[in-house]
C-alpha cells in the first residue's frame, strides 16, 4: 500500500484532486456535492488508529460511496507514487 494514494472525484471535476487540491474543492461545493464531508460521514477513521488504518478506512468508504452511486457521479482515482 506504500506509494499508493487513493482519492474520490467526480466525473465532471476537471481538477485533479492529489495536485490541485483547492480548486477541485472549490469545484466540488459549488456544484453541490460536497464530498469531502460525505467522505468525512461515510469513513471510520480515528486518531487511534494508524496512518495506513485511517487510509484503508478511507479507501473502505470510497468505495462504499461509489457502490451506492445511483446517479453515477463519483469515480475513484489511484495514483502510485
Amino acid at each position: 500500500m506504500e506509494g499508493r494514494r487513493v482519492s474520490i472525484t467526480t466525473f465532471d471535476n476537471p481538477y485533479d484532486p492529489f495536485t490541485q487540491f483547492n480548486q477541485w474543492f472549490f469545484f466540488d461545493v459549488e456544484k453541490g456535492y460536497n464530498t469531502c464531508q460525505l467522505l468525512a460521514r461515510i469513513a471510520n477513521t480515528s486518531d487511534s488508529l494508524s496512518d495506513e488504518e485511517n487510509e484503508i478506512e478511507m479507501e473502505e468508504a470510497i468505495d462504499q460511496i461509489i457502490k451506492y452511486d445511483f446517479m453515477n457521479v463519483y469515480k475513484k482515482i489511484v495514483k502510485q507514487a
